[in-house]
């Protein structure tokens, strides 16, 4: 059996600032090093074998406080486990798009599976990009332990995968905060099941 450890990236400057980040960079908060710092404790008693996280500096600077507790594992960065794309929307703030672009706006927070923007990843292109780069994880990984840091909408995505979940419910409970830790194994079948999700409950 293969187990992931998925862990969002620690609190940045633009969460703060309820600015869309998507592929653009935004650093940790103190706060968000803390919360990183948090999970590292969280998880010093498992064993890991490999580490991986996204490209982004925020994924990348919080699985390095984590991996403070497992000395001689190595970091992976990989693209596609970077945060869903928005194209012209990175960089501004969500309350200046609800008013500029309001039809995709709602589309973004009420129903995922209706957003369309030219340029941007929708979230069917997201769900099969985080399901792909995780499948190709566990496959180069039989039997081992492995730590993901990436993003809110990623992590969130590839667990609605899991479920079977319709897109339009995309954003239901559990909520994806700040350095959460969900848990998925794929079973000797090949199934990949939840255990754990967003930290608040076995699942």
């Amino acid at each position: 059996m293969t187990t992931i450890h998925l862990v969002r990236h620690g609190q940045t400057h633009w969460n703060l600032e309820r600015r869309v980040q998507g592929h653009t960079e935004s650093t940790l908060t103190d706060l968000g090093v803390e919360q990183a710092r948090q999970v590292a404790v969280q998880l010093q008693d498992i064993k890991l074998d490999r580490a991986y996280a996204s490209s982004s500096v925020r994924a990348r600077d919080t699985a390095r406080y984590i991996l403070e507790h497992h000395e001689g594992v190595d970091l992976e960065l990989r693209d596609d486990l970077r945060e869903i794309f928005l194209g012209e929307w990175e960089g501004q703030l969500y309350a200046d798009l609800k008013q500029s672009d309001p039809e995709q706006y709602q589309h973004f927070w009420e129903d995922p599976s209706l957003f369309s923007l030219e340029g941007a990843e929708d979230f069917y292109q997201l769900q099969q990009r985080a399901a792909a780069a995780v499948d190709s994880i566990a496959a180069d990984n039989p039997g081992k332990t492995i730590l993901i840091v990436s993003h809110g909408a990623f992590i969130k995505a590839l667990l609605t995968h899991y479920e079977g979940r319709h897109l339009r419910d995309f954003w239901n409970a559990p909520q994806m905060t700040n350095c959460c830790h969900s848990i998925i194994e794929k079973r000797p079948e090949g199934e990949f099941v939840i255990c754990r999700y967003a930290g608040l409950r076995e699942w």
